[in-house]
């Protein structure tokens, strides 16, 4: 299944999806509305290798948390992300079982040359 977990309010998110022009087979998932199940995010991990590497340590409560203070295993990341929406790297993409995390220029460059090759 092609999907994207995303935020509507999202700027960054928004500015992406505008680029990608994703194809309608892709299915939008707002997590702040519709939260990442554990099913869901076992499937993201699995494509990605851990959780660290779908965890935002951008998010406001990582910072307000004083997370970065902290050794955090997998099962933590795994626990915050299931917890609030904000600890989810954005946007992610799932697309033909690639996995795209993030907003980096070098991601989304690959994201594109994934949905219109």
């Amino acid at each position: 299944m092609n999907k994207l977990y995303h935020l509507t309010t999202c700027d960054t998110c928004k500015r992406i999806i505008k680029e990608l022009n994703l194809p309608s087979s892709v299915e939008k998932q707002e997590i702040k509305d519709q939260e990442i199940t554990v099913k869901q995010l076992d499937e993201l991990k699995e494509l990605a290798g851990s959780y660290e590497a779908l965890f935002s340590k951008r998010a406001k409560l990582y910072k307000e948390r004083n997370l970065k203070n902290e050794t955090l295993s997998e099962r933590d990341y795994k626990q915050f992300i299931l917890e609030h929406y904000t600890f989810l790297k954005r946007p992610v993409l799932v697309y033909d079982n690639q996995i795209f995390i993030g907003n980096s220029k070098k991601v989304v460059a690959a994201a594109k040359d994934a949905i219109h090759s």
